[in-house]
C-alpha cells in the first residue's frame, strides 16, 4: 500500500499528472463535443425523414 502511495505522489508531483490531466480535460471536450453533433444529427434526421414519407406516424 505505502508502494501504491509513493507512486501517486511521484505521478502527481512529476510532469505527467498534469499533462495527464490537461489530456483528460480535452478528451472529455471532444467526446461532449462529438456527442451534441449526434443528438443534433439524429433530430434532425427524424425530422427530415417523418417529414418525406406522406402518412407516416410519427411518435412523440
Amino acid at each position: 500500500m505505502r508502494q501504491v502511495a509513493k507512486k501517486i505522489v511521484s505521478f502527481l508531483k512529476g510532469e505527467a499528472g498534469p499533462t495527464a490531466v490537461e489530456y483528460a480535460i480535452i478528451l472529455a471536450l471532444i467526446v461532449g463535443v462529438c456527442v451534441i453533433g449526434v443528438v443534433s444529427l439524429s433530430d434532425n434526421a427524424n425530422a427530415t425523414f417523418s417529414k418525406s414519407v406522406p402518412g407516416s406516424v410519427v411518435e412523440e
